[in-house]
């Protein structure tokens, strides 16, 4: 565990593994040739699982006329629901049909949630029911979730984390979706849910998702049309942070995604039936990282039109090809530019995934070492802390070091 004294600064050494198995991400800043050429060596492991949520009830209650995108539980008739239905459940298996007009319908009855419905996102995150094994780990899991707490108080996100196995067969990079599918049936207020790994930060908290560029579409994940639909590499898209439209259509992309999941007789068949699709994919396990490649490159005509590949900024962006500076602030460009205007270092990270670090287990991939995770995951930790520490006075001087200091009257420096 790390102390928060500022005289303390010895580095923890994350715990060994001979484990060699972890997924594989490409950089951002490069080009799409070498994305590919340099994407397999990469790591990613993908975490999932949710929950924990409460909606604190104002003392006053406001007229209708004034309802805000703040609702009050007690303006909402007992009207009969979805909820009513003993045909509706939560789990994989069973299946939710005609959700849109339920949906709607539910908030006719509920008009305190009705405003703003259409831009709601609910956040969604966890980690695993049992304690890190790597001695730091727990440590590391609790700052990426205030991280990710303190991301959505800025901006008025709700947020879930669980850390329960919601399916017993659904473990590993699979575990997300039926905690995703419970937080849309649970949650139909939202109209967004945004799954965030566990291992994933916030190191822009000022950027808000541009919600208006992915109207047409239901799901948005990171990644590079050319790789997936030309080079076919399971590196072309990384499914670790997605933004995913609490509608129909979603529910039924995830029933096809979760097919190949652990939890059906046809898994072993996917792995197979994805790795020679995918060439680059050097491991035999269905994942739903390629899974959903290959929904992309081989059922385009049925799914791709509505999900957003985001290449433009850091939706999500791999660690090592980001590096967090205190004159980050002065490399700012406006707001969402793409193409040719932004290249390299200056795009924005928004979001810095540490993928193959593994800070729970600390069975890193050995591509790296432990003090290159550990540095890079407390720097990245330390500059998103600060731009939540400067309106209340303080700061973290050195991104290396957890101690805090107010901050100096000659700040920023010239």
């Amino acid at each position: 565990m790390v102390s928060s004294d500022p005289s303390y600064h010895t580095v923890p050494t994350m715990a060994k593994s001979s484990t060699h198995f972890h997924r594989s991400k490409t950089s951002i800043f490069l080009s799409d040739g070498c994305l590919f050429l340099g994407g397999a060596f990469s790591a990613l492991l993908i975490v999932g699982v949710f929950f924990s949520f409460t909606t604190p009830i104002p003392s006053n209650i406001p007229n209708l006329g004034s309802v805000t995108t703040n609702p009050d539980l007690r303006l909402d008739p007992p009207d009969r629901t979805f909820y009513d239905d003993p045909e509706m459940g939560y789990t994989m298996e069973k299946k939710v049909h005609n959700w849109d007009k339920k949906r709607e319908e539910w908030l006719k009855h509920h008009p305190s949630f009705a405003a703003g419905a259409k831009e709601r996102i609910m956040t969604v995150t966890g980690s695993q029911p049992k304690p890190c094994k790597n001695p730091i780990g727990d440590h590391l899991l609790l700052r990426f979730f205030k991280n990710k707490v303190d991301y959505c108080r800025l901006h008025g996100y709700d947020i879930y984390y669980n850390n329960a196995l919601l399916h017993p067969k659904m473990f590993g990079y699979w575990a997300k979706y039926p905690v995703v599918k419970a937080a849309m049936l649970a949650h139909p207020e939202a109209e967004w849910i945004y799954w965030v790994d566990s291992d994933a930060l916030f190191t822009d908290m000022d950027f808000k998702l541009p919600l208006e560029r992915y109207k047409d579409h239901n799901l948005v994940v990171h990644g590079w049309p050319r790789l997936i639909h030309e080079k076919r590499s399971w590196t072309g898209l990384n499914a670790g942070v997605f933004l995913i439209r609490n509608c129909q259509w979603s529910l039924d992309f995830m029933d096809v995604w979760a097919s190949m999941g652990p939890q059906t007789p046809n898994y072993e068949k996917w792995g197979k039936t994805l790795r020679s699709t995918f060439k680059d994919k050097f491991f035999p396990e269905s994942d739903d990282q390629t899974g959903l490649a290959y929904l992309i490159a081989i059922e385009k005509d049925k799914w791709a039109d509505k999900i957003y590949l985001e290449s433009e900024y850091f939706f999500e962006g791999y660690w090592e090809e980001i590096k967090v500076s205190e004159r980050y602030g002065e490399l700012r460009e406006k707001f969402v530019r793409g193409g040719d205007e932004v290249v390299g270092r200056l795009k924005r990270p928004f979001i810095t995934h540490f993928t193959g670090c593994q800070p729970c287990s600390g069975d890193h991939n050995h591509m790296y070492s432990a003090d290159a995770c550990w540095n890079g995951m407390l720097r990245a930790l330390n500059f998103a802390d600060n731009q939540v520490l400067r309106p209340h006075g303080y700061m973290h001087p050195d991104l290396g070091d957890n101690g805090v200091t107010p901050i100096p009257s000659d700040y920023p420096p010239p």
